[in-house]
């Protein structure tokens, strides 16, 4: 049976290179995004190619009602959830100073980022709980799509950096409370991944990976992140539940 997984802004940047990979690797997928049908049809039916199972469902993952609506619509259409990946997120419309930032923007963020990531995780591990009291065997996991600015400072978007960094906890909160009933919680913690997002600091990136920043001299892309997020899926990393799995080229390594 195939395996039914639920990619949080999966249509676009790090986690369409998700989609895509669950998708050419046999599992059925649910989509919640804020863009409405019309303008993702043409990614949908790219994923649906594979075989897969596609379903998407417009929604705001910090809205409680459109997190409410994702899951029942998931339980209707498929019946079960094994794996849930918080991707969503957003960086601050506009970059301040912590001296200067609004409160309008921290509430933006964090609400997007972490609140609305943590009440829906929530609302997936009870009901992956009810389906592991049914069937011993059923396999589940979550993974929370964090960043390395959960770790380093960036004083020009504080905002983001603490909404990642509260996801990070949120990943070992989880895995503490969930471990009882064998679901593993992983969070991979992206470095500079190539997408609309980083898009406007390309020439500063392509400047500074080249002037070393990455271990490995390259951006990195959507794929990498997918490849991680498949293999944790893959239950190849059971027993490392509340780990953190670094795609960032080696950038966060120390080094003289």
């Amino acid at each position: 049976m195939r395996k039914v997984v639920l990619i949080t802004g999966g249509s676009r940047g790090i986690g369409l290179g998700i989609a895509n990979e669950f998708a050419i690797n046999n599992y059925d997928i649910a989509i919640m995004g804020r863009r409405n049908t019309g303008q993702v049809s043409e990614v949908m039916n790219e994923l649906g190619k594979t075989g897969a199972d596609v379903l998407y469902i417009r929604g705001d993952v910090s809205s409680s009602s459109d997190r409410r609506n994702c899951i029942k619509t998931i339980r209707s259409h498929f019946g079960m959830l094994n794996i849930l990946i918080n991707n969503a997120g957003m960086a601050p419309g506009v970059r301040k100073d912590i001296l200067q930032s609004t409160e309008a923007s921290f509430d933006e963020v964090l609400n997007v980022n972490l609140k609305g990531p943590y009440f829906l995780t929530q609302q997936v591990a009870n009901w992956m709980i009810d389906l592991k009291k049914e069937n011993k065997r059923f396999e589940t996991c979550i993974i929370n799509i964090s960043s390395v600015s959960a770790t380093i400072v960036s004083t020009n978007r504080g905002e983001y950096c603490i909404s990642k960094a509260g996801m990070s906890m949120m990943t070992q909160l989880f895995s503490v409370r969930l471990g009882e009933y064998g679901i593993p919680v992983y969070e991979i913690r992206p470095g500079i991944i190539m997408t609309d997002m980083t898009a406007r600091v390309k020439d500063k990136y392509d400047r500074m990976i080249k002037e070393g920043l990455t271990i490995l001299p390259r951006w990195g892309m959507p794929a990498d992140v997918g490849k991680a997020a498949l293999a944790l899926a893959n239950g190849n990393f059971n027993y490392s539940t509340g780990q953190v799995i670094m795609v960032d080229g080696g950038m966060t390594l120390q080094k003289i």
